[in-house]
């Protein structure tokens, strides 16, 4: 699996403090839109491994993190780097334009 799970408590250590741009995807079980990501972004985790990290946060297991950056919409895509978020991207999108805008933005 070339993303991982991120949980409110591993938050810190996982994206905050990690030495390479983190993906974070903020997602729910219920949501159609997000289960239509879910593949382009193992693949897209597996394409760029050597330049970020692809995380998935479950939002209706973790509701900390999420309050704190203020998702009211899922599927949301934030891109930390340096432990600061530098960009964001909302709703479901074809994995050319998922990659596209995540290359331009590393």
């Amino acid at each position: 699996m070339s993303t991982i799970a991120v949980t409110d408590a591993s938050f810190e250590d996982d994206v905050l403090k990690s030495d390479k741009p983190v993906l974070v995807d903020f997602w729910a079980d219920w949501c159609g839109p997000c289960k239509m990501i879910g593949p382009a972004l193992e693949e897209i985790g597996e394409e760029l491994a050597d330049k970020v990290i692809i995380a998935k946060m479950d939002i209706m297991a973790n509701t900390g993190i999420p309050a704190q950056i203020g998702v009211k919409s899922i599927p949301l895509l934030v891109l930390f780097k340096d432990g600061q978020p530098v960009a964001q991207k909302l709703g479901a999108a074809p994995k050319n334009a998922l990659k596209g805008w995540l290359e331009a933005e590393l």
